[in-house]
């Protein structure tokens, strides 16, 4: 089995890489992880992971810009039906389309669109960041065994724009900051986290665990 990290100029690739290392080891499983600009590396990986930080234009432009990418991103899903996580504004990228100094198409998995996070509380600061815990919207493979609730494992924050989906059913888990901030998304073999858990010690190596276990 092979772990594939799309390299697009975007995200935390070392620290993604070495996390789910981690994971696969800690569930017994001996899978290489690759770092990877190959689009046909990425078509045959057997679970593929999209990071991103920075903005949604941004890193629209820089997938755009690997040659093949894109196809390839939809050939593993629709056609292999592989497992697909997206972290930060790799979550942010399933959307329809962000909002952020004008209109940006995404890659419309998740119906909605990604526009900068109002707290009702003024006093909170944007961007978001730091260490929530989670409240699950629906039961999902990706949480088992993860505490959640006020007393839960914590995940880490960093963004300013959250994922308003259109469809309730498709955000999996809520962190609160003046207001629920869409924290997991999920429809058929795709998923994302709007946290790091390459970042989230505990709580990320768990839900870095599930996807590789996941079987959509």
């Amino acid at each position: 089995m092979t772990i594939a990290i799309i390299d697009y100029g975007a995200g935390n690739l070392r620290s993604a890489a070495k996390a789910l290392e981690l994971a696969a080891g800690r569930i017994g499983l001996a899978s290489p992880v690759i770092v990877t600009a190959d689009p046909e590396a990425v078509a045959k990986a057997d679970h593929i992971v999209l990071p991103g930080d920075g903005a949604f234009a941004d890193c629209r432009t820089n997938l755009d810009s690997v040659d093949g990418m894109i196809e390839a991103i939809n050939e593993a899903i629709d056609v292999r039906g592989r497992p697909f996580l997206g972290i930060c504004v790799g979550m942010q990228l399933l959307a329809t389309r962000g909002i952020e100094y004008g209109v940006t198409r995404g890659l419309a998995r998740i119906p909605g669109e990604v526009r900068r996070i109002e707290p009702s509380d003024a006093r909170l600061k944007i961007p978001h960041m730091g260490w929530n815990t989670l409240n699950a919207s629906a039961p999902h493979p990706l949480l088992d065994g993860i505490a959640l609730g006020d007393d839960g494992w914590h995940a880490y924050f960093l963004h300013g724009y959250q994922l308003y989906a259109e469809n309730p059913a498709d955000v999996v888990a809520t962190a609160e900051y003046g207001g629920p901030i869409t924290a997991i998304v999920t429809t058929g073999n795709v998923a994302g986290t709007q946290f790091h858990p390459e970042k989230s010690q505990k709580l990320g190596l768990a839900l870095l665990a599930n996807f590789l276990k996941w079987k959509p």
